[in-house]
């Protein structure tokens, strides 16, 4: 299987803009609009670091989770055809085999051409994770996205809501010098919004 511990880009990519997320939307989204030493900046300064810290630890175990591998010792127990184990190819009626691994094939198993070996219930290789969503990793994977739609949506109306807030006259005076991170967030936050949610469309 491919080492997940080398160097990735998307993941890179994803850690980013995850930290560039939580410290826009503390820093200033909340800092503009409540202020950190407010009780409204406080609370909701904690709520959004609590799923910010759920967001990174589901994305962790999603990554070095391993989804899931095919006993080397598991064979098909051909002698029983009415077992529900088994699973038969479409055409021709044979038990489902891997030409690349030299093996049979549990129901719902299929080989990952990027970890090069097969995967149980595999749903899909996620070049986000740098890993399979399979039978191991599948529930965290979920709840990551989960977390990560809220993060998402919980963002971009305290993203809204510090833009109806007047800025002070020092801001002004520098031309809005957060201008910059507004947009960023933005075009970083809608497009998560949709294609994160999308992932939870059943």
């Amino acid at each position: 299987m491919k080492d997940r511990s080398s160097f990735s880009v998307p993941v890179t990519v994803v850690v980013l803009a995850i930290l560039y997320i939580y410290l826009s939307t503390v820093f200033i989204f909340i800092e503009r609009w409540f202020g950190l030493m407010s009780s409204p900046g406080v609370f909701n300064a904690v709520v959004f670091t609590f799923i910010a810290l759920m967001c990174v630890f589901t994305y962790s175990v999603s990554v070095f989770t391993d989804p899931g591998r095919v006993p080397a010792t598991y064979a098909p127990d051909i002698e029983d055809s009415e077992n529900p184990i088994h699973e038969i190819k479409r055409k021709g009626g044979d038990l489902r085999y891997c030409q690349k691994c030299s093996h049979f094939k549990p129901p719902r198993a299929h080989h990952c051409r990027v970890c090069k070996r097969c995967v149980l219930r595999m749903d899909h290789h996620c070049i986000w994770i740098n890993n399979c969503v399979g039978h191991a990793n599948y529930k965290v994977f979920f709840i990551f996205v989960v977390y990560a739609v809220i993060a998402c949506i919980y963002s971009l109306v305290l993203l809204v809501g510090s833009l109806t807030i007047d800025p002070p006259k020092d801001e002004l005076q520098s031309g809005d010098s957060f201008r910059t991170a507004y947009i960023i967030s933005g075009l970083l936050l809608v497009p998560l919004c949709v294609a994160l949610g999308v992932l939870l469309v059943p």
